[in-house]
């Protein structure tokens, strides 16, 4: 080999939803790139998060709808499922992405490196797999993302206790699956698996399922689980799973037991930064392995920029998406700035979930002069024409600015919905420029107009609040 190592402008390490944007717009800027993958290209949420499981979900999503066929005056008769063929489906989406993805990325002249991505000076790399070799680059950029985090006190065996990777790869169904953690995975596999007729049981450790999202969002989605036949148990301490019989029993703090086929454990992920020789290029993570960063996402080594779950409270693909286009551009000498104050969050359950902003309790602890105008699914004419009338719309504002600090809906559509609020938010709209905005009818959208006359005190398509005399 030759010993004068291959020289590039840009390389980043990691392909996923941050890595690759940045590979991009680096090359769209002109500059030669490098792009490092010890596995698949797209990363975890192509191969084995966002995309796998969003796929099973529609398949599911199908499924719901024929059952609800006569509801709409259709008679269908008895539906069944081959759940080994929607995974066979899953699995041909995921290799159709990942296939246009690497074209995507050969059409931009990216060089794309296979092996583990290892830094040894703060402008080499060393990378060890299917390609050896080791390479200088101007300018790094890490994104080596996050994995299943596993708990000590009841690994991941991958037959009986499961994280998100592996049980995506089931061919068959459990009759009974017990879900450790009731944040936004735990509750994703949820509602998947209820739709397709397995008994499910959340346990989580807080006092309600997704708690970082407002307690009005916990509450609608935790009743329409309830109603769908999902066991929510909360404050419950997991201290050990027992995988000695059949299936898997899991032992609670108190001595109370819960039993099923398989338990899937989603607590958190770990970030992968532990064995990537952060040392040797002057970077210093903190004691959770978060690497430090700049609002242009560049570590406290300059030339260095870190991006994704590893540099970011928010683990969200788009998240780490927008911080591949911001540290790309800072790394090709075109100035940008990362700001967090409109990012979209979504959960795909059944009903979905999406927020953006501020909740009404997080805009009150920052003595804001906040209020919420909420409308109801059920009063909308499009959502009683498509029988989709659980959950709701809500804006939180100023009442002082008409400011629109935040939005949460919960219902059919709700990933699509939030796009509004978060153009709302990110230009700092307030309420008005909502009501005065024509809204097409009928359409769901029409939402978050109603929402916004409620939240002005002058309701449209709902009932004024009863003034005391």
């Amino acid at each position: 080999m030759n010993e004068k190592k291959q020289h590039f402008d840009v390389a980043v390490i990691g392909s996923g939803p941050g890595g690759y944007p940045a590979a991009i717009k680096a090359a769209q800027n002109g500059k030669s790139v490098a792009l490092i993958e010890a596995k698949d290209a797209g990363g975890t949420c192509l191969n084995r998060g966002c995309i796998p499981s969003k796929t099973l979900i529609a398949s599911a999503e199908v499924l719901h709808k024929i059952q609800e066929a006569e509801q709409f005056g259709i008679v269908v008769g008895s539906v069944e499922f081959d759940y080994s063929k929607m995974v066979d489906r899953k699995d041909s989406v995921v290799t159709k992405i990942r296939t246009s993805l690497e074209g995507l990325l050969a059409s931009n002249k990216i060089t794309m490196l296979r092996g583990f991505g290892k830094l040894t000076s703060p402008r080499t790399i060393k990378i060890m797999g299917k390609d050896n070799i080791e390479i200088t680059a101007d300018k790094i950029i890490i994104a080596t993302g996050s994995e299943p985090r596993n708990i000590p006190a009841f690994p991941f065996d991958y037959k009986k206790i499961h994280d998100s990777t592996s049980l995506l790869e089931l061919r068959t169904l459990p009759k009974r699956l017990a879900i450790v953690g009731g944040g936004v995975i735990g509750c994703e596999f949820a509602s998947l698996y209820a739709i397709l007729g397995v008994e499910v049981t959340i346990l989580e450790m807080m006092p309600r399922i997704i708690p970082m999202e407002a307690e009005s969002v916990s509450t609608a989605l935790a009743k329409a689980f309830q109603k769908k036949g999902i066991r929510i148990e909360t404050n419950a301490v997991v201290e050990g799973i027992d995988t000695s019989g059949k299936g898997v029993k899991v032992k609670l703090a108190g001595g109370k037991t819960v039993e099923a086929d398989i338990a899937l454990v989603a607590v958190g992920r770990k970030l992968n930064t532990s064995d990537i020789g952060l040392d040797k290029a002057g970077i210093a993570p903190l004691d959770n392995g978060m690497i430090p960063v700049n609002d242009r996402m560049e570590t406290q080594t300059p030339g260095i920029y870190a991006i994704g779950d590893i540099a970011s409270k928010w683990w969200l693909a788009h998240v780490a998406t927008h911080q591949g286009l911001v540290a790309a551009n800072n790394a090709t000498g075109h100035p940008m700035r990362m700001n967090y104050n409109a990012v979209p969050s979504v959960i795909f359950t059944s009903p979905e979930v999406a927020t953006v902003g501020m909740s009404l309790e997080q805009a009150l602890e920052k003595r804001y002069r906040a209020t919420v105008g909420a409308f109801p699914f059920q009063a909308l004419g499009k959502s009683q024409a498509a029988l989709q009338t659980d959950g709701f719309a809500q804006i939180v504002l100023d009442k002082t600015t008409g400011q629109v600090l935040g939005a949460q809906v919960v219902g059919h559509e709700a990933s699509t919905l939030i796009a509004e609020m978060a153009i709302v938010i990110a230009n700092e709209l307030t309420v008005e420029c909502i009501t005065e905005t024509i809204h097409a009818h009928p359409t769901i959208a029409e939402a978050w107009m109603e929402a916004a006359f409620v939240g002005e005190d002058a309701p449209l398509h709902w009932p004024p609040k009863r003034q005391n005399k």
